[in-house]
This record gives C-alpha cells, sequence and structure tokens, in this order.
C-alpha cells in the first residue's frame, strides 16, 4: 500500500503541475501534451509551418533534464539500445498520426477529462482497445528484442538536443519560428515551465509512470500499480482545475478548447495511439524519460514523434477544432493496417525463432 500511496501521490503531483501550467498561460485543456509539445517544437524549427502551433516548450527540455540528472545521481543512466530501430521509428510516426487526429497524446486525454471535456471519454476508451489489441499480440511474443550497451555518445543526443532547443529558445534567433497567435502562442512563463517540467522529469524518471504501462498491467497481469498513478493524474489534475481553472472548466463534449467531436476518430485515432505505445514499450511521456537515462531506442522514438509531428502538419494530417480532414481519416486508417501488420510480422519472426532453436536444441 505504501508503494501505491507514493505513485498516487506522483501522478497526482504531474496532474497538479499541469494545472498550473494551464492557469499560466499553456493551452486550455493542455497544461502538458507530450505530443503537442514535440509538434510545436517541430514547427518552431522549421520542419512545418502550421503558424499557429510553433514554438519550442520549455516543457520538453524540463522533461529531459530533470529524468537526465536524477537518472546519473542515482547510477541508472546506462547507454543501451539497437533493438529495431527503423519499425520503432516508422511506429512512433503513426503513433503521432493517432495522436494529433484526436489532438493530445495520453497523458493529455487524462487532463483534458481533467478539465470536464467528454471527448476525452471517448479517446481514452479508443486507447484502452488499442492497448488491448497490443496485450493480445505481446502475449503471442511480440517483441523487438533486447537492447545492447552502447556508447555514451549515443546516449547523449537526445539531451543533447535539449539544450540546443534551450539555447535557440532562449536566444531567439531568426531562424527559429515562434507562433504569434492560436495555441503556440499560449505559454507559460519560460522560468516556472521549466523549474515544474524538471520536477516533473525526476517524478517520471523515479515513478516509472506511463499510459500504456498503467493499463497494459492492468489487462495483461491484473496488476494496478501504475494504474494508481493515473488515478492520481486525474484527480489532482481536476481538484487543481477546480480551484485554479474553474472559470474555464467546462464539462460536456462542446466548445472544448483544442478538440473536436468526431467521435468515431477520436476513438480510431486514439486506438492506433495505444497499439503503437505497446509495440514500442511505452507512451511518448514514457518514451521521452527513457531516452533521457541513456536508452537510444526510445531516442530513436522521440526523434520519430517529431518527424511525424511534422509530417501530420505538411500532409494535412493533423485535426483542428474544426474537426477531422480527410487525409487524416486516411492516415489513420493506412496506420491501424501498417502497424498490425507490423505486429503480425513481428510475431511470426519470433515464432520462426523460437521453432529454429528447439530444433537446434534437439
Amino acid at each position: 500500500m505504501d508503494s501505491k500511496k507514493k505513485i498516487f501521490i506522483s501522478g497526482g503531483i504531474l496532474g497538479l503541475i499541469g494545472a498550473i501550467l494551464m492557469k499560466f498561460g499553456n493551452p486550455g485543456n493542455m497544461g502538458i501534451c507530450v505530443a503537442c509539445f514535440y509538434r510545436d517544437i517541430a514547427g518552431a524549427l522549421g520542419l512545418h509551418r502550421a503558424e499557429v502551433v510553433q514554438y519550442i516548450r520549455p516543457e520538453i527540455i524540463g522533461f529531459i533534464s530533470g529524468a537526465l540528472i536524477i537518472s546519473i545521481l542515482k547510477g541508472e543512466f546506462k547507454p543501451r539500445g539497437g533493438s529495431a530501430p527503423i519499425i520503432r521509428f516508422t511506429l512512433s510516426i503513426f503513433l503521432m498520426f493517432g495522436a494529433l487526429v484526436f489532438l493530445g497524446c495520453p497523458l493529455r486525454i487524462i487532463l483534458r477529462l481533467g478539465n470536464g471535456d467528454l471527448n476525452a471519454l471517448v479517446g481514452l476508451l479508443g486507447y484502452i482497445l488499442g492497448i488491448y489489441i497490443g496485450v493480445q499480440f505481446l502475449k503471442k511474443g511480440y517483441t523487438l528484442g533486447r537492447s545492447y550497451e552502447q556508447t555514451k555518445t549515443s546516449s547523449y543526443i537526445i539531451p543533447g538536443l535539449a539544450l540546443v532547443l534551450l539555447i535557440l529558445l532562449l536566444a531567439k534567433p531568426a531562424f527559429i519560428f515562434f507562433s504569434t497567435e492560436g495555441p503556440g502562442s499560449m505559454t507559460a512563463p519560460i522560468a516556472l515551465a521549466l523549474i515544474l517540467s524538471i520536477v516533473a522529469g525526476i517524478i517520471l524518471q523515479r515513478s516509472r509512470i506511463c499510459t500504456a504501462g498503467g493499463f497494459r498491467d492492468l489487462i495483461l497481469i491484473k496488476d494496478n500499480y501504475f494504474f494508481w498513478g493515473l488515478i492520481g493524474i486525474f484527480l489532482f489534475n481536476l481538484v487543481g482545475n477546480l480551484i485554479l481553472n474553474f472559470d474555464t472548466f467546462n464539462l460536456g463534449f462542446s466548445e472544448q478548447p483544442v478538440a473536436h467531436s468526431e467521435h468515431l476518430w477520436n476513438f480510431l485515432g486514439m486506438t492506433l495511439t495505444g497499439i503503437c505505445s505497446i509495440f514500442l514499450g511505452g507512451c511518448p511521456l514514457r518514451q521521452t524519460i527513457l531516452a533521457s537515462e541513456g536508452d537510444s531506442d526510445a531516442g530513436i522514438t522521440v526523434l520519430g514523434l517529431i518527424v511525424g509531428a511534422a509530417l501530420t502538419h505538411n500532409f494535412d494530417i493533423a485535426s483542428s477544432p474544426k474537426g477531422v480532414t480527410t487525409n487524416g481519416k486516411i492516415a489513420v486508417i493506412i496506420g491501424l493496417i501498417v502497424v498490425l501488420a507490423i505486429g503480425y510480422s513481428v510475431v511470426k519472426n519470433a515464432k520462426r525463432q523460437e521453432e529454429k532453436e528447439a530444433k537446434e536444441y534437439v
């Protein structure tokens, strides 16, 4: 019970940070959104030209910095990787397609619910279905293989990228793009966002909270440990919003900020995100933390998320409050087909390898 209380409080602090960041300027129902923040960073770097979503989000920098610092101090920074990088990169792109059709990462599902957005409930059901589907592949032997010890250089690339982003955020050179309107222009003060996200990064590294992991363990092994962290995120965020953001609290489906009510595509978009999260071994938030503690497989995933975010806007895949685009619908359908094909192929290969090893043993 003590460990469950700790992870509940850890999740609660993260949920409260989301409410505080929204109070001080981050977009409505988006105190924290990993997918949206990578999208904004991609825009700031000129990887897409959607002018309303361009900003170097200090929260991502803080997550990486906090997780890096605490993992080094605790002796848990371990350079590792080499497990199916191309598959991981591809899955992360499709994960971003699903998330930005829904308009939010799995963490934002919880934070949107914490501010009364019932469209997120539809997305949550889709996410759980995606995780359930992914778990069936795990039961059949899905694995991308073990990682191996890597050079320290490869493990410092993502933290190095965070440092470069911080310099660019503070220096604001002419070749970096910053939104003057829309969600990208809605920002909490840099210092506040950095401090709170560093705290969040430390908590996330120590607690191992993962939205996909919470539901996966509940379904696969009937373990609710990580699920208590998700409950903490929701309850603390809900209370925080009722206290700090009561004027914007809106229980219902309509007039929700940075959201739409096309329920089928909210559902299917997050189904795609759920499958990809299981196949990758963690949601976007967890992948960011893993990349910060030396996991270059997670680093590949982070780079894929950034590329995927750019593609969603360059190819008119991302949704808007006006609704889901035709290209977005096509991308989700193609994504579901492709990732399920990847899962089938990986399972088939694993069985083939198992049969081969059994014959060699005999």
